[in-house]
């Protein structure tokens, strides 16, 4: 009886919150935060104070048997309570009727938690049960009607949380979608808690003995419903997060062939601007973007308009769509001014051509586009080819 099958749970948890708190001390008004970092306190908490070596310390500390019971079934009324408030604030709406409707579930909550302890009160349960309380005192008068509201409030939040995310995740896709088939699989999980729980009690009513129904196949139920619940509410917020990271750095890394080739362009005696080595990519992307604008400021008196026009024409001619064919445009221009620029060492060019960076690069997908083309493109290495031989000939 080491109640690995409960502190495992809990302590998985328990890590995922642990992860949550610095953003949470970082931003603590933030109510969808705030929700996140309830529901897996309490998760955590459920899964330890009803491991029965927990329940059986409890019992010895405060000296009451059975005390262990109504404090398990409160946090997990809470925790129900934790689910609904938390899908609420991450569906969103006005700020006030999300208030409202929080409000109005943790009071609802609230009664329910105030009404386990009372009934727990009234009635008698002197006998410690670690594992079978539910069955053992499923006809005693006052704890019996404890364990039917505890359980009426948990499958009530599990029915809710189905419907609601089943019919949400059909409106959307991705990350968001995929946390809330998790919290649907959980919360059917945690529909068989209840339902299992309720037969062991029914039959004790009845006179018969399904006690291995709750005491034996209802926890491993609770154990998956918590977990796939609750990874369900993270992995939109993580899984955004990384795909956001690793979009930034996808960006950074096809960025620099553009970064590199323009490096060149610098006047003499510029400062180089060092990255710190811990720095968020965001930031890394932001610098390499301002190191290739500036480049092509510098580029600017060595554009040949009529050769980008030239070049987008025949990527277009080639198959491209129109935002490939603008970047190779713009790609095969640069590659070709740098060569113009190389065999221009005492700047003797007069710029004579039309501003260039102030309506061509559009954002950093633009940039990007530009840079995977003057990699990759056969019309930008076509033009760079003639660019060379231009020069030659010239020479």
């Amino acid at each position: 009886m080491d109640g690995s099958d409960y502190y495992i749970p809990a302590a998985a948890l328990a890590v995922a919150l642990a992860f949550k708190l610095p953003g949470l001390v970082r931003d603590w008004r933030d109510p969808l935060l705030r929700s996140v970092c309830a529901l897996l306190l309490l998760g955590s908490s459920t899964f330890f104070f009803a491991a029965p070596p927990t329940i059986a310390a409890v019992n010895s500390i405060t000296g009451v048997p059975n005390i262990s019971g109504p404090l398990v079934y409160c946090i997990l009324s809470a925790f129900s309570a934790s689910c609904l408030v938390l899908l609420v604030n991450w569906r969103g709406g006005p700020p006030e009727e999300t208030r409202r409707t929080s409000q109005r579930l943790v009071a609802g909550y609230g009664v329910v938690v105030v009404l386990l302890v009372v009934l727990f009160a009234l009635g008698s349960a002197p006998e410690e049960r670690l594992r079978d309380l539910d069955t053992h005192y499923a006809n005693t008068p006052y704890v019996r009607e404890m364990i039917v509201l505890y359980l009426v409030a948990h499958s009530v939040a599990a029915v809710g949380m189905t419907v609601l995310c089943w019919r949400w995740s059909t409106q959307v896709s991705g990350w968001l979608r995929g946390g809330l088939s998790a919290i649907v699989v959980g919360s059917l999980f945690n529909l068989g808690y209840g339902v299992t729980k309720f037969a062991a009690v029914f039959a004790r009513w009845a006179g018969t003995d399904w006690d291995g129904l709750s005491s034996v196949v209802a926890p491993p139920l609770a154990s998956a419903g918590a977990l796939l619940s609750a990874v369900g509410f993270v992995l939109p917020l993580v899984g955004q997060r990384l795909s956001d990271h690793w979009h930034a750095w996808t960006a950074y890394r096809q960025l620099g062939t553009l970064w590199h080739a323009l490096r060149s362009t610098a006047p003499a005696g510029t400062p180089t601007v060092r990255i710190a080595l811990l720095s968020p990519v965001e930031l890394r992307v932001t610098q390499r973007e301002s190191d290739i604008h500036d480049g092509l400021l510098q580029l600017d008196p060595y554009f040949d308009q009529e050769l980008r026009a030239a070049a987008r024409e025949e990527a277009a001619a080639a198959g491209a769509g129109p935002r490939e064919a603008q970047a190779v445009g713009d790609a095969s221009m640069v590659a070709a001014a740098l060569r113009a620029r190389a065999d221009d060492p005492e700047g003797e060019i007069v710029s004579s051509a039309q501003t260039y960076t102030s309506r061509a690069a559009e954002g950093p997908r633009d940039l990007v586009r530009m840079s995977l083309a003057l990699r990759q493109s056969p019309v930008v290495a076509a033009a760079r080819t003639r660019a060379a031989r231009s020069e030659s000939g010239t020479t």
